[in-house]
């Protein structure tokens, strides 16, 4: 199963150092039944985009929570075994944790198939939504306007060698 796991630049940057993307425990997006039945599509690349999409979205909350990260949303994608992930029954319809799963165990950095990353010019629409954040879950139709700005921009893809340069330790 490919699980999409939401981080951010000074995240991924100690992924790196530690070599451990994540000590289990963790939240992830994948394909779930739920999201498969919320989409209504049978299309896997439809369904993992999705899935994508709500990393980038957890990616935004971890922006809005950490004001001195670039603004710039990451997303780790990796696979671990159909067991090491489960989504939780009982809110697999809940919108706010559509594709989300828990992840067993520690996740090392070195299992990670691709990172996606805003690019440069994402930054100020980025910047503005995880500022809109909070007013967009409590209903407010102008923040969701802006933090669906940030959506409009797509994730470049990486590949993990990479990783380095992103996080400023390249050479």
């Amino acid at each position: 199963m490919r699980v999409y796991v939401p981080l951010t630049l000074p995240g991924l940057a100690e992924a790196y150092k530690t070599g451990e993307l994540a000590a289990g425990p963790f939240v992830a997006y994948a394909v779930t039944p739920a999201l498969r039945e919320w989409y209504l599509s049978d299309d896997i690349e439809e369904l993992e985009y999705a899935a994508l999409s709500r990393s980038a979205l957890a990616s935004l909350r971890l922006l809005a929570a950490d004001p001195d990260a670039p603004r710039r949303r990451v997303v780790v994608a990796v696979d671990v075994p159909d067991r090491a992930a489960a989504a939780d029954p009982d809110r697999g319809l809940d919108p706010a944790a559509l594709g989300e799963v828990r992840v067993a165990g520690t996740m090392p950095l070195a299992k990670a198939a691709a990172v996606h990353v805003d690019a440069d010019d994402a930054e100020t629409d980025v910047a503005a939504a995880a500022e809109a954040l909070q007013a967009a879950d409590g209903g407010d139709d102008d923040a969701q306007f802006v933090v669906d700005g940030a959506e409009d921009h797509e994730l470049l893809w990486y590949a993990t060698q990479e990783i380095p340069n992103l996080v400023g330790l390249g050479d």
